[in-house]
């Protein structure tokens, strides 16, 4: 939902009750525990480009496989801006409330639950302490980048990124805008690609005993718009192994979403699961 001023915001208590009871497009019910985290994400553009399967598979960690669209995985570049950060039982963290980021993701499932969510190669932030947060309390490849982005209209944006440290360069720079064409209702449909790209509501990662973890996210359904951009530099695939194919990727835009996070939680590995419980067909998900 678009706000076009702060004052034109319900309360947060309001938007809170809002998102959080809008669960019928959701693949499984919220999670039975208190959300940990909440953030707002500003101005993405999701950039995604087909590739071969066979090609990711030795890129993730075990438990996990690539899913696919039409016989196609999918490399998703995400730049956008995030703010409104706050933590449950926490105040607001000074310095770390409000930043660019920039992610490197792929599709995924678990191989015993064959539960669908997003895999992350890596995620780049401006903000060390957040970079710092994450890394240790969420176990999730950040890393710290300078970043800047330049607004022309409320629509359009330019945007920068360079990896400050890393084994290779991973810089970014990319002006994409807005067509404010296609909302969420013609995008975003069960079925299509643009659900499948989007509607995610699990992350995986790994610590560094190379363990599988699982973290559920909610929000209302993508706000999406048909965009386009034009790419200077994106040096972030090949930094992380994967070579892009030189074809034109598909563009979309989303203005705002308010996100609630949960804590991570083990996954268990395939010979334990097997012992605890019978597997999950996709039909019964």
């Amino acid at each position: 939902m678009d706000y076009e001023s702060a004052a034109d915001r319900p309360p947060e208590e309001a938007r809170v009750n809002d998102v959080l009871s809008t669960v019928k497009h959701r693949p499984w019910p919220l999670p039975d525990r208190p959300w940990v985290m909440t953030q707002r994400w500003n101005n993405l553009l999701f950039a995604h480009w087909p590739i071969p399967a066979a090609s990711l598979a030795n890129l993730l960690p075990e438990g996990l496989v690539p899913d696919t669209f039409d016989g196609s995985a999918w490399v998703g570049v995400v730049p956008f801006s995030m703010d409104n950060i706050r933590l449950r039982t926490l105040p607001r963290i000074p310095g770390a409330n409000s930043f660019p980021e920039l992610n490197l993701r792929t599709y995924v499932r678990e191989t015993h639950t064959n539960q669908v969510g997003v895999y992350f190669f890596s995620l780049d932030a401006s903000s060390l302490l957040a970079v710092t947060v994450a890394r240790t309390i969420f176990q999730l490849p950040y890393y710290w980048a300078r970043m800047h982005v330049k607004t022309s209209d409320e629509r359009e944006f330019y945007y920068r990124s360079e990896r400050i440290f890393g084994p290779k360069p991973a810089s970014f720079r990319a002006r994409y805008r807005s067509l404010k064409k296609s909302r969420v209702v013609e995008l975003s449909s069960p079925g299509t690609i643009e659900h499948f790209l989007t509607e995610r509501y699990r992350l995986y990662t790994t610590d560094h005993k190379g363990q599988l973890f699982k973290g559920d996210i909610h929000h209302v359904p993508w706000p999406l718009e048909q965009a386009e951009a034009e790419f200077e530099i994106n040096q972030l695939p090949n930094a992380h192994g994967i070579q892009l194919p030189d074809t034109a990727p598909l563009l979309l835009y989303a203005r705002e979403l308010v996100v609630y996070v949960w804590a991570l939680e083990l996954v268990p590995s395939l010979a334990n699961a097997l012992n605890r419980q019978p597997a999950l067909s996709p039909e019964t998900l």
